[in-house]
């Protein structure tokens, strides 16, 4: 840890390292998983308590026996807490593996179940199918996609299903070969689809969540613009649209959504910098408020928050780029009501909530950012 954090955070860590914990009010405070991604003492998923009404967060729990945790998933019924595991080198030679929590209440606390091989390096994103029964997972370094059964206590099982993927694109420094970046299960819970940096593609799989089961759907893949490097991907809550951030191209992409045939038809690609930049920037993580009027974007290197206007047919209009009060904003999150966005910070050391405007979409920084070391992903429990 840097000697700013350590200013900071060290009081709260004596507290929850000698095992006592803060528990959230049930009526008023939100309880947030935030992972760290880090190695040994730094390496940790922080529970924390976040006001809504002051926007004020804080340091619950630290659970400490888990390294690298890009990222997390929690499961439908919220008992159990899935995250990436990998000691050591991230995305070196070892396979990753996911590391599987019974969530103690509200008081923050984890319970390691087990762990299981990834089956790939770079294990960099995971989701829960909507019965609970399997998790997906995407292989960054390796390029794959695979599943892994859900036991009745949470724990995982081996892999049941793995994809490698295959192919290349345009940029060789980034896309010399496939890059699975994500993969998301769709709202009605018979499809999987996994955006492939390295490809320039979105992959689409049926899913059989009883048997941990991918098998190709009907389109097996659809393109995105070239060059893009999609990242993150997220359906609209009414479920007729998918939006994909490209990280290279810096730019979201609308498709719409059929949801009888799995099949998606390419709508709109728009910017997410300022028509006057000319550095350099990535795109990360993208959100939807849960009333779908407005969807955000992360630029790490401009290190700001793209907003969009939805509209009624799924079409994207800017509203604002706002600075993300850090460097690096890796992942979002939106409380369930809708009134606040999370902002994770990576490589800047914090964790930012901003106000959402309901009448225009716009962004209000909400207080003090809470220094944390690498925030990389934020589950809101």
């Amino acid at each position: 840890m840097t000697s700013g954090i350590l200013r900071y955070v060290m009081p709260v860590f004596a507290a929850v390292m000698s095992g006592a914990s803060i528990s959230a009010d049930e009526s008023h405070d939100l309880l947030l998983f935030i992972s760290a991604f880090a190695t040994g003492d730094d390496g940790a998923i922080h529970a924390c308590l976040l006001n809504p009404a002051s926007g004020e967060l804080k340091l619950a729990h630290r659970t400490t026996d888990v390294q690298n945790p890009f990222f997390t998933a929690l499961s439908p019924d919220r008992r159990f807490l899935y995250s990436i595991h990998a000691p050591g080198e991230f995305g070196g030679a070892a396979n990753e593996q996911v590391a599987a929590y019974e969530v103690q209440g509200r008081s923050g606390k984890l319970r390691l179940l087990n762990r299981q091989s990834a089956r790939g390096t770079a294990a960099c994103y995971l989701d829960v199918d909507a019965t609970g029964q399997t998790v997906v997972l995407a292989n960054y370094s390796t390029g794959s996609v695979a599943a892994l059964p859900v036991q009745k206590d949470g724990s995982l099982g081996q892999v049941t299903t793995f994809i490698q993927h295959l192919g290349s694109s345009v940029d060789k420094s980034r896309q010399e070969g496939p890059h699975a970046h994500c993969i998301v299960v769709s709202p009605d819970n018979r499809f999987a689809y996994a955006a492939d940096l390295g490809l320039d593609q979105i992959l689409g799989y049926r899913l059989d969540p009883a048997a941990g089961g991918l098998s190709p759907g009907a389109q097996p893949f659809v393109r995105t613009p070239s060059a893009a490097g999609p990242r993150h991907l997220i359906f609209h809550p009414n479920g007729k649209s998918m939006y994909v951030i490209n990280e290279l191209s810096n730019s979201v992409t609308w498709f719409t959504w059929n949801s009888e045939s799995g099949i998606l038809l390419e709508q709109q690609t728009i910017s997410t910098l300022p028509a006057d930049f000319d550095g350099t920037s990535y795109c990360a993580d993208l959100k939807i408020t849960p009333d779908g009027r407005y969807l955000y974007g992360t630029n790490r290197g401009h290190d700001s928050i793209a907003a969009y206007s939805i509209a009624e047919n799924g079409g994207l209009t800017l509203i604002e780029i706002v600075a993300s009060s850090g460097k690096g904003p890796q992942n979002l999150a939106v409380t369930p009501d809708g009134s606040l966005l999370i902002c994770a910070n990576m490589p800047g050391n914090n964790v930012a909530v901003f106000r959402i405007d309901s009448t225009t979409g716009r962004l209000t920084l909400a207080g003090k950012p809470l220094t944390m070391p690498s925030p990389s992903c934020i589950r809101i429990y």
